[in-house]
């Protein structure tokens, strides 16, 4: 159920909803586009619980003008969307294929006559298969390829789009695909996982550099978006106390801290330490990976509360590295399809930390949203209340994170239609729009109505 009290969003406050290329773009043979880790993950047998691949996805690729069409019906001002580099540059290297950016410029194109705003993410998961060959993220070679490509396109588009993100969700790339194998490349290796992250981090700061060399006059925007997590212990005694300060650095202090304040948390380097040493970590990383950013994009699902197990499970077993004898607690909220805790007011505290604990910095929400099991009714309609009333809370939250001086100015509702979920396949449904994937019809669901008249009104109804 929504609250009944009225709430406004200021105006100027950004409307819009987010996809991924991998996720609904298909085509996956198209125009030059070579291979990338996840198509080589979701053909191997086992890895894709549905069995399926991102091969057709939502066919966006060939079907972008009826999804800005979608996008326009909703009422948004901004569409977030990631450009897949194994299309732009197939190899991962050398020039741009030209047939790649025809495409983005063909839905720049039908953006721009909505009136509607593109938000580019650089990279989101899809590293091309040919540096996976070569190394992959554990690599520090993989840092010079992503900056160079993010420059080479930068230079093609800045004067056609204003907002960048170099990376989504370096925590998932890193610890999930290089971790314990959940994602692409599905490698379970702890210490690759810790390079991994560095050095997308890493990439992050010089493909930031690198852009802003191209134009530094420019008022176009840079920035990274992370998933973050409230982390809370589950009880008060010391040893669940020090898990959550643990899964607390791993998964959200390892990133902040170097973006926001130019260094690593000594409390987490000693932590991993005997995983890896810091050797790959060289002089002079650091100062690059606080490059100056002009917002942070925030992702946020579920809050983790966590304890200390009576014994630990063996390495590669938990995305949080290094914390093999923690483990997650129910706390009794309702959860998503996906099985995720729905707690609106961990986001509140999300946003609250990063006003207290951090520099000041513009920040977005940049995914928020809920697998629901939707079925369209015998009416042909799809209605799903509970996602309406997951939104509902979490604007809420957003707006009363405003009122205590948090500087958020956007929000983007994860996400616009059903599309391939990782891991899940289509067995997940996030979208305020049903995808039948055996005819890809799109139906609007209850949620997108909704969802319209917030973003138009500026206002909770």
């Amino acid at each position: 159920m929504t609250d009944a009290t009225p709430v406004r969003f200021p105006d100027g406050f950004s409307w819009g909803v987010a996809t991924a290329s991998y996720q609904i773009e298909g085509a996956v043979e198209a125009d030059g586009r070579r291979p990338s880790i996840w198509d080589t993950f979701s053909h191997q047998q086992g890895n894709v619980s549905d069995g399926s691949s991102g091969d057709v996805a939502c066919d966006h690729y060939h079907r972008y003008r009826e999804d800005v069409d979608l996008i326009a019906g909703l009422g948004v001002g901004t569409y977030r969307f990631s450009l897949a580099w194994p299309r732009l540059q197939p190899d991962g290297r050398g020039p741009i294929n030209q047939a790649g950016l025809d495409f983005y410029l063909r839905l720049l194109d039908a953006l721009q006559e909505k009136g509607i705003r593109p938000w580019v993410t650089l990279y989101h998961w899809d590293l091309p298969q040919a540096l996976e060959d070569a190394g992959g993220w554990p690599a520090r070679d993989t840092v010079y390829r992503f900056a160079d490509y993010a420059t080479a396109v930068y230079e093609r588009l800045h004067d056609r789009v204003a907002d960048w993100t170099t990376l989504n969700e370096p925590w998932c790339s890193a610890y999930l695909g290089y971790g314990i194998g959940q994602h692409a490349p599905g490698v379970r290796d702890p210490r690759a996982a810790l390079h991994a992250a560095h050095h997308l981090l890493l990439g992050h700061g010089l493909a930031v550099r690198g852009m802003r060399a191209v134009t530094p006059e420019t008022t176009n925007r840079f920035g990274i978006t992370l998933n973050l997590w409230p982390v809370s212990a589950a009880t008060d005694l010391p040893g669940d106390l020090d898990a959550a300060r643990r899964v607390d650095g791993i998964s959200n202090r390892a990133f902040l801290d170097p973006l926001l304040r130019g260094s690593y948390p000594d409390d987490v380097l000693a932590d991993v330490a005997d995983i890896t040493d810091t050797a790959h970590i060289q002089p002079g990383d650091t100062e690059t990976i606080a490059a100056p950013i002009d917002v942070l994009g925030i992702n946020y699902y579920s809050p983790t509360y966590v304890r200390q197990r009576e014994s630990a499970g063996p390495a590669g077993s938990t995305p949080w590295v290094g914390c093999e004898d923690v483990e997650s607690v129910p706390q009794g909220f309702p959860t998503t399809d996906m099985g995720w805790e729905i707690e609106p007011d961990g986001l509140r505290r999300l946003l609250v930390r990063l006003r207290d604990d951090y520099p000041p910095i513009p920040l977005y929400v940049t995914e928020n949203g809920m697998a629901v099991a939707d079925v369209v009714d015998d009416e042909g309609k799809v209605h799903d209340p509970e996602r309406i009333g997951y939104l509902d809370g979490h604007l809420r939250a957003c707006r009363q994170a405003m009122d205590e001086g948090v500087d958020l100015r956007g929000y983007f509702a994860w996400t616009l239609y059903d599309n391939f979920e990782w891991s899940f396949g289509y067995s997940k449904r996030f979208g305020v729009v049903y995808l039948d994937t055996s005819t890809q019809v799109r139906i609007p669901k209850s949620s997108a109505a909704w969802y319209a008249q917030v973003a138009r009104t500026g206002e909770l109804p």
